[in-house]
């Protein structure tokens, strides 16, 4: 095989806002590899299939001196996120040729791994689409089924309240929800997400822009359980309306991740209500849930009763407007950005 473009996405320069494609993000095709002949030094060589485009990415476009639970982007180098790849070419023991690996790959079509650290092996025993594993049935997915059955402490006839609930972690959280009987609040931005959230069984679905959180909450609460993926004026509303002894899971904070929120002014509500905040990280659950998760999740999405959406992005050039999208609110269902077919 001659030399072919190893097309990458570099970090070109921190955001003073939202993310811009071709300023912040670049794709770049200044790379060539042989595939057939790169150095695997005992590692192997993986084809980059599917990655995906998740919101705390915004967090890692910031200058290293700034400490955070992940670490930030490298200027000049390539972006990392959660990938599905093929193993092409293996001198490992640890993977073979045909291998489908999982986990934080370079935004680049093919790159040399020394080890399996930090990847999984994926058993697709349910034939799932490729790009599955980066939604549903990988992180978003893990942080959805995760973080509810560690703190939603959920009973029937609860009422819950989703913000994002059009997003991939969103709608699993709803279906989680409903499972368990619980009454099910959940906001987004558009009335066609409004109409997917009551096709995953929201008993309330609200357009956030056009409609008024608090007085909807209001209405239709108190609130027992809120996950929370926006922050800002929905938390803010929320804590409001929240009954006594409201469980709150603090998954993300969206409003502010481009901009400076302004400040929650009724945090007594907390004290007043006694109310719990979990706060997580979904890699600091994996030692209890993640075998769990990787047995029921998958079959449930084969069995058509757990409800997926996506959107791909074709071709990695398409990851700057891709990343732009996802903070902007624009995507529909998960962003993946399909890098090659096999």
């Amino acid at each position: 095989m001659a030399p072919a473009t190893n097309g990458r996405v570099i970090f070109n320069e921190v955001p003073e806002g939202f993310p811009e494609p071709g300023k912040t993000l670049v794709y770049d095709e200044s790379e060539k590899i042989d595939a057939d002949t790169v150095s695997l030094d005992g590692g192997f060589l993986v084809k980059t299939l599917d990655l995906s485009v998740d919101p705390y990415m915004r967090g890692r476009m910031r200058n290293p001196e700034v400490k955070s639970y992940s670490a930030a982007y490298t200027l000049g180098q390539p972006i990392t996120g959660f990938g599905v790849g093929v193993v092409v070419r293996s001198e490992s023991s640890e993977v073979k040729v045909g291998d489908h690996v999982y986990g934080l790959l370079k935004y680049q079509q093919y790159d040399v791994y020394k080890s399996t650290e930090g990847l999984r092996i994926l058993d697709n025993k349910h034939n799932l689409p490729w790009s599955y594993f980066v939604g549903v049935a990988g992180m978003p997915g893990q942080t959805a089924y995760m973080a509810w059955k560690e703190y939603s402490s959920a009973k029937a006839g609860e009422v819950a309240f989703v913000s994002g609930g059009a997003g991939p972690v969103g709608s699993f959280v709803i279906q989680l929800a409903k499972a368990q009987g619980l009454k099910v609040i959940a906001s987004a931005g558009s009335e066609e997400k409004v109409e997917f959230m009551k096709s995953l069984g929201a008993d309330v679905a609200f357009n956030y822009k056009t409609t008024n959180t608090l007085e909807t909450l209001q209405a239709h609460g108190p609130i027992d359980v809120f996950w929370d993926n926006v922050g800002g004026e929905t938390l803010e509303a929320a804590l409001t309306a929240a009954n006594v002894h409201a469980r709150f899971i603090e998954c993300g904070m969206i409003s502010g991740y481009n901009s400076t929120p302004p400040p929650i002014r009724n945090l007594m509500q907390v004290v007043a209500k006694s109310i719990s905040i979990f706060g997580f990280i979904v890699s600091r659950l994996f030692h209890k849930y993640l075998e769990a998760f990787y047995e029921e999740v998958p079959k449930l999405v084969s069995e058509g009763k757990l409800k997926y959406k996506e959107q791909i992005y074709d071709g990695l050039d398409k990851a700057g407007q891709a990343v732009l999208e996802v903070q902007q609110g624009k995507n529909w269902g998960k962003a993946v950005v399909r890098v090659a077919k096999e």
